[in-house]
């Protein structure tokens, strides 16, 4: 695996990142791993809570000015819309957008269905606002701050069990449902945004299983060298985006740059 100090190489050179989602989990080790690239120049990092966050506020005190953090709520259009002003305030382009909000459980009251009979409007709801539409509305939005002709790309945190073809288990009906509509968000993007910036590659990214808050629960039957950690998840998937070429506009890939069938 290659260092995060050598890759981005084939962006242009300063970059400057948005990463939502980026409180915890990958997201956060997104935001770590892109601190160690040198053609860094900025990263915004969004969540609903950020500029509270002690543990950001503390990355930020070490970034040397790179790390501009902000509260957005993807499921609020409003927020987002602050957000950009924002970002837009500080650069006039964004090369690299990384949506890594996601939601699959929150203990009690939203955990996967089993079974039929566990789904409810509530959950189908909760997971698509904020797996499907948060996307959708952060494109809609950023999409003006993209270079027009310039490599860049567009990566939603997607899911294996989002994959209508791969799908052998069912279950899980409010979080798959949801990441295979974000799929096709994805898709959809790769058509309408090429027609304005030529550059861009929008791509949804599968992490594997990573030890997260997220995964914690259903955990029991991965083995060991399949569950990643944070760290390594991030480097993947970043080495992943490096890697990508104009032809993979509109794709899925794994962790180890595997297409996976939508």
């Amino acid at each position: 695996m290659r260092s995060v100090s050598t890759i981005f190489s084939t962006f242009s050179q300063p970059m400057r990142v948005l990463v939502t989602g980026a409180s915890r989990g990958i997201g956060r080790a997104m935001v770590h791993a892109l601190l160690g690239v040198p053609s860094l120049n900025r990263v915004f990092i969004t969540s609903r809570h950020a500029t509270d966050d002690r543990r950001i506020s503390e990355l930020a005190s070490k970034s040397g000015g790179r790390l501009h953090a902000l509260d957005m709520d993807v499921t609020l259009e409003a927020s987002i819309s602050t957000a950009v002003a924002a970002v837009s305030a500080e650069t006039e382009q964004l090369d690299l957008i990384i949506n890594c909000a996601g939601l699959l459980h929150d203990g009690a009251q939203l955990q996967p269905e089993k079974r039929l009979a566990d789904v409810t409007p509530a959950s189908l709801h909760r997971c698509f606002a904020v797996n499907t539409v948060g996307p959708l509305l952060v494109a809609k939005h950023f999409q003006a701050l993209l270079p027009r002709r310039d490599r860049a790309v567009f990566a939603n945190l997607s899911a294996r069990v989002g994959s209508i073809g791969d799908n052998r288990l069912g279950g899980w009906y409010s979080y798959r449902t949801s990441k295979a509509a974000q799929n096709m968000v994805t898709k959809n993007l790769s058509i309408e945004l090429r027609r304005r910036a030529t550059g861009i590659i929008c791509v949804g990214l599968h992490p594997g299983t990573v030890d997260t808050g997220l995964s914690r629960p259903f955990q029991g039957n991965v083995s060991g060298d399949q569950l990643f950690s944070t760290e390594r998840a991030a480097q993947q998937l970043l080495t992943v985006i490096d890697g990508l070429e104009p032809t993979d506009n509109g794709e899925f890939f794994a962790w180890n740059a595997q297409n996976i069938p939508w």
